[in-house]
């Protein structure tokens, strides 16, 4: 591809891409292959705490399935507890693949704990990683937008999950209500905003007796995979997605209804 094509490709900044089997790297290759350029953020320190571990080198497979779509990436590590580290991730994007216009957010601290054992400190993590880096990524996106009205997109994964995971569960609730209020607050740019709840998807962390209850209560039979949540987003994120906005979507196959 010419330097003239890469710069036709609009941009899409995505959180949250650390692993491989990651419902981020989904979104990512599926975006790549309708025409978009990538960057995206990770934070290895966080997969590491977590039971499934680092998975070294990741960026490099992802950077190359990316490569294979014809789409230019960059990778930008970031912890962002850190309030100073979506406006960094916003210059190193700029600097090395332009203006972003389309903010995807799949990031998110989540440790399991219920009302009577769950931490200060963890509870002020929860909210610094789902709530408020929400907002300042957000926030980073309107400040710098400079897209026609109409392609501007931002997407936020979300979740409804509360019981044995409160901190969890209540941050994604702040992070609904912040990403849709950007539909109001960011009207004067033409951007759409949305949260989008993927429902059980097993990127593997899901045990044996989760796999068992969640499929067996889902009408469809089946897990969800990240290529599942990919489709909706890549939906929104297009030409005729553009209507929709300001909403939260379930994608999750229809559990709980």
């Amino acid at each position: 591809m010419d330097e003239n094509d890469t710069a036709r490709r609009p941009l899409a900044l995505i959180t949250g891409v650390g692993r491989t089997v990651g419902i981020g790297a989904g979104i990512a290759r599926q975006l790549a292959a309708s025409g978009w350029d990538i960057a995206f953020t990770y934070w290895s320190p966080y997969d590491r705490r977590m039971d499934w571990g680092v998975e070294r080198g990741a960026t490099d497979p992802i950077g190359r399935m990316l490569t294979e779509h014809g789409a230019a990436h960059v990778a930008v590590e970031a912890d962002l507890a850190d309030p100073d580290a979506p406006s960094r991730i916003y210059d190193e994007t700029e600097r090395r693949l332009g203006p972003v216009t389309a903010l995807v957010m799949c990031h998110c601290e989540s440790v399991d704990s219920g009302l009577l054992d769950t931490t200060i400190e963890s509870f002020d993590r929860h909210f610094a990683v789902n709530a408020r880096a929400t907002w300042l990524m957000i926030r980073e996106f309107g400040l710098r937008f400079r897209g026609a009205p109409g392609t501007g997109r931002i997407v936020a994964l979300t979740s409804d999950h509360t019981v044995g995971n409160l901190p969890y569960g209540a941050s994604k609730g702040a992070l609904d209500r912040i990403t849709l209020a950007a539909a109001h607050e960011l009207s004067h740019l033409g951007v759409t905003a949305n949260s989008v709840n993927p429902g059980p998807v097993d990127t593997g962390w899901m045990p044996d007796e989760a796999k068992e209850v969640l499929t067996a209560a889902t009408p469809l039979g089946r897990l969800g995979t990240p290529q599942d949540t990919a489709h909706l987003v890549d939906f929104l994120c297009s030409p005729q997605g553009q209507w929709v906005n300001g909403q939260l979507l379930k994608s999750n196959g229809g559990l709980g209804q």
